[in-house]
């Protein structure tokens, strides 16, 4: 299991993470979600090693991650910038990875390279923003992690490859009981492959939970008015949102269905529905609530 606990990170005087406490199990997919500089990739380069925190522990299996080689070895890291050795192949990479990860699967290797033929013996440099992303998910999967984490990984991926490369973590997850964290701005796509979901905001952590749990945790409700009440007050739910369109006004609530429907009710309107939201209309949602202008969120 990997342990955040109270993590804190600084650059200078800028606290690019706060108090952070997140746990992470075996065999788990975690999406990673927030707004432009909300601290996602500073939280992977502290889950990988990279960086030192602050404040706090970062630990893999009771250990802590930072300057431990043997803990290490168990965790890939694909970053966003990604990083090749200078006049470097796939094949001269893979020798090195070869050499530091001692469970380097080289089947698996040889598989993903017909899988995704790119080329072993050409210069990484020549290759496009697609092939680079390609090549580095090739190595991280041949490694054969316990934690894979991939920082907008699919980014410059085609919709064929992005569907292999899910298909093959899927298989691997089964296979060795790998864990995934994946930040992304994509949240239709984390919402068909996570299980377990933390938005992150200005360095905090402010929502965590199962993927189930959100969407049972949130519903949409649309309630047509004739009179329209003097004031749209609903009482015993938490009302995110409130938008009044002629005689019919949408509320978002931060409770199930049943809850929602039965507080609006109290307000006596001719109907009242229930309407799906999707993963990426809850974090709006939250984030408006937080005072964040949603439109400055990339999706």
């Amino acid at each position: 299991m990997i342990t955040v606990q109270n993590t804190t990170k600084k650059f200078g005087s800028y606290k690019a993470l706060d108090s952070i406490t997140l746990n992470i199990d075996r065999g788990c997919i975690y999406g990673l979600v927030g707004t432009n500089g909300s601290g996602k990739s500073t939280l992977l380069r502290l889950i990988s090693g990279v960086y030192r925190p602050d404040g706090g522990e970062v630990m893999l299996y009771d250990q802590k991650i930072f300057e431990n080689p043997l803990i290490k070895q168990k965790i890939f890291f694909v970053s966003d910038d990604l990083y090749f050795h200078p006049q470097a192949t796939l094949d001269s990479m893979a020798a090195f990875y070869k050499a530091a990860y001692p469970r380097w699967d080289e089947q698996r290797y040889n598989r993903l390279c017909e899988l995704f033929p790119i080329g072993t013996n050409k210069k990484l440099t020549t290759f496009s923003k697609g092939m680079r992303r390609q090549a580095a998910l090739i190595l991280a999967l041949s490694t054969a992690p316990d934690y894979l984490l991939l920082d907008e990984a699919f980014d410059g991926l085609d919709p064929v490859i992005r569907h292999a490369v899910r298909k093959i973590i899927s298989d691997m997850i089964s296979e060795y009981n790998m864990s995934v964290i994946i930040s992304s701005h994509n949240l239709r796509e984390l919402e068909d492959f996570c299980d377990r979901v933390g938005l992150l905001h200005k360095g905090v952590l402010k929502l965590e939970c199962d993927i189930d749990d959100i969407q049972l945790g949130f519903c949409k409700v649309q309630a047509a008015f004739r009179p329209m009440p003097e004031k749209l007050e609903v009482e015993g739910v938490r009302v995110l949102t409130t938008e009044v369109r002629g005689s019919v006004v949408t509320f978002v609530c931060a409770a199930g269905e049943e809850q929602s429907i039965a507080a609006i009710e109290k307000l006596s309107p001719v109907f009242c529905e229930s309407v799906g939201l999707t993963l990426e209309e809850v974090f709006i949602y939250e984030m408006e609530a937080v005072g964040y202008d949603y439109s400055k969120i990339i999706f």
